[in-house]
């Protein structure tokens, strides 16, 4: 795995009114893919010491995401993570579900802050090098400035790359930014349980057959599997 230096944003905060503004135009942009030639997604997540056992479970899982894309044209994942003193690590593509698990498995949780911003400014420059079409984030607390990464998620929007994200645990300060991300990138927010992989492992699939298939495939995937799913086709439609 290598470290992502790229970083051309801006490092001044926006005001609220800027994320505002990027806000009315992502909902007023059409996400260009449609479906098609294969997806790619980045599935990030954090490996501070308070994700040690879910880290296990959705290494334990991730699988699935390969298998509900299979009859729609296949998926590449790039895997993500960042831990410790600033420690922020992106492996290459793969098709391989073993492959993915061998990595994700390779990892240890180590304490430190969260670098989400890290993550989507990643998600932002790998878009105009590879053409991702989806980013998922699991992670269950939140440590940075709203206002920047709230940016960041703008620009994910515009250049209609959602960002679906997924918390455990409770904490209400995640919960706030996790939703204004997802709001900003036109994706979607949940919360779920570790204590409920099922879950975890039907929002990974929902998110990888809107990356190899398109809006229409997620919503005919929703409609079949119905409960928790229904949440991120309502949110991407704006119904909250």
């Amino acid at each position: 795995m290598s470290s992502d230096n790229d970083d051309h944003l801006p490092a001044k905060a926006s005001s609220t009114s800027d994320i505002e503004a990027f806000l009315e135009t992502a909902h007023k942009t059409p996400v260009p893919f449609e479906g098609g030639g294969g997806g790619r997604l980045l599935f990030a997540m954090d490996a501070t010491a308070s994700r040690d056992a879910s880290w296990d479970m959705a290494a334990n899982i991730q699988g699935n995401m390969f298998e509900a894309t299979r009859s729609i044209g296949g998926l590449a994942v790039q895997l993500a993570f960042f831990r410790g003193f600033g420690e922020f690590k992106v492996s290459g593509w793969s098709s391989d579900p073993q492959e993915i698990h061998r990595l994700m498995s390779s990892v240890f949780c180590l304490a430190g802050q969260t670098q989400v911003d890290k993550v989507l400014k990643h998600a932002r420059n790998e878009a105009a090098r590879s053409g991702i079409r989806a980013v998922i984030y699991v992670g269950d607390c939140f440590e940075e400035n709203i206002d920047v990464v709230g940016q960041v998620a703008g620009e994910l929007g515009i250049l209609g790359v959602p960002v679906f994200l997924f918390q455990e645990g409770d904490d209400p300060i995640a919960q706030r930014a996790f939703q204004h991300i997802a709001k900003l990138s036109g994706g979607a927010y949940v919360h779920f349980d570790a204590s409920s992989p099922d879950v975890l492992k039907q929002l990974l699939g929902a998110v990888a057959v809107f990356a190899a298939g398109g809006r229409g495939a997620l919503d005919e995937f929703a409609k079949v599997q119905g409960g928790v799913l229904l949440q991120i086709t309502d949110q991407m439609r704006g119904k909250r």
